[in-house]
């Protein structure tokens, strides 16, 4: 199927994704006082004397802005904010689809981080949530800090920590088929951008001892004049080692690879220098790092992409609907590592141990059952780690 032509004749005839849908009735005069003036004034004044009473009598317990400034939209680049509006509507729906999370789409013409914190923040009563996405490194990194820092709703960068989440349950899950411990392993990841980073601080936080990360300009290690700001930081805690040198050096004897990069730069001569059994997670799209057939004939064990069409395929919407159900379902104020972490436990152990395989390690991204116990874990994780609002 050319699902591009496919998409875009739906596109012309759905003209939007989302719309708004009444919760109420306004039929009659009386209906109509309730929901509207003169009725409504006694919520409002409930909410003036308590701003959290605006998670009781408004739906913003259940609102989810999805912000964009187009300029890391899927694969195409810095597309502008309109372009983008496709894909943050279409984020809006599997919000809906698989959480009942009402999500609206914010596509913000600016790339000054100034100016998009600041219009974050003076939206951000209106929500119970925001969900960044598509917004280009390092700029991401900044913005998610300061919001973080000035709201007091969760800010969730999905392109860092959703991708992070769902690595990791995959990486649980393949280690348990290979029978290797998650401490022993060398870690490999390639592309030292938005997601590759927040992969890697994931990884050290489940146990990864061993990690190399490298870029164009070959591996992360401290003294390298080519890294930015977040690339200096990771540089001091990962690859231990001490490791110079491009991919091809780093994959030597690496049990695990994660590429979040570009199309074709895993060679099968590369995979063939792996340790025994390697897990190889070739992620970008559509195009990955090594085509799945080529990683197995080289010697791959197990292989997961971005892809529909493959086994394993390693898709974010495992993660963000069930992880802001529960952020909302708490009253959550951020989504912490312990949260963060909960998740990627609850898509992991979502398999049953008996049921792993090379070919399945991690849920069906069309599973709306995911959503439900991710939601359930962040919830409680949310509860233990005092990330909850004082009503």
């Amino acid at each position: 199927m050319n699902y591009g032509e496919k998409a875009l004749s739906l596109h012309e005839k759905w003209q939007g994704k989302i719309e708004v849908v009444s919760r109420v009735n306004i039929k009659t005069r009386d209906e109509l006082s309730v929901a509207y003036t003169p009725g409504v004034a006694a919520p409002c004044l409930k909410i003036k004397e308590n701003i959290n009473k605006s998670y009781v009598y408004t739906r913003r317990k259940n609102l989810v802005a999805v912000i964009t400034d187009g300029s890391a939209v899927l694969g195409l680049g810095d597309i502008g904010p309109e372009a983008g509006m496709p894909v943050m509507e279409g984020k809006c729906a599997l919000f809906k689809e698989f959480a009942d999370v009402d999500a609206f789409p914010i596509c913000v013409k600016s790339h000054d981080v100034e100016e998009i914190v600041r219009t974050v923040y003076l939206i951000s009563g209106s929500f119970g949530g925001i969900n960044l996405e598509d917004i280009a490194a390092p700029r991401c990194f900044e913005i998610e800090k300061r919001l973080k820092e000035i709201c007091d709703i969760p800010v969730f960068h999905d392109d860092q920590h959703g991708t992070a989440i769902v690595v990791g349950s995959a990486v649980i899950n393949a280690l348990k088929v290979t029978g290797k411990k998650i401490s022993d392993i060398k870690a490999v990841i390639n592309g030292a951008g938005s997601a590759g980073i927040a992969i890697a601080k994931h990884l050290l936080l489940l146990g990864v001892k061993n990690l190399i990360m490298v870029d164009r300009f070959g591996i992360i290690v401290d003294g390298n004049e080519n890294m930015n700001e977040a690339q200096i930081e990771i540089a001091a805690i990962t690859n231990p080692m001490k490791i110079k040198g491009d991919l091809s050096d780093a994959l030597k004897g690496a049990d695990l690879f994660i590429g979040v990069s570009a199309p074709n730069v895993v060679t099968e001569e590369m995979v063939r220098s792996m340790a025994d059994k390697p897990i190889l997670f070739p992620m970008a799209n559509p195009i990955p790092e090594i085509m799945p057939d080529r990683a197995i004939q080289a010697g791959a064990y197990i292989v997961g992409t971005g892809r529909s069409d493959f086994p394993n395929q390693i898709n974010n919407v495992l993660a963000f609907p069930g992880i802001f159900r529960g952020a909302l379902d708490a009253m959550a104020t951020d989504i912490n590592e312990e949260m963060k972490l909960s998740a990627t436990y609850a898509i992991a152990e979502y398999i049953d141990d008996k049921d792993l395989s090379i070919e399945n390690i991690i849920p069906s991204a069309l599973d709306r059952k995911v959503a439900e116990k991710v939601a359930k874990a962040v919830a409680a994780a949310a509860e233990k780690s005092g990330a909850v609002r004082k009503m």
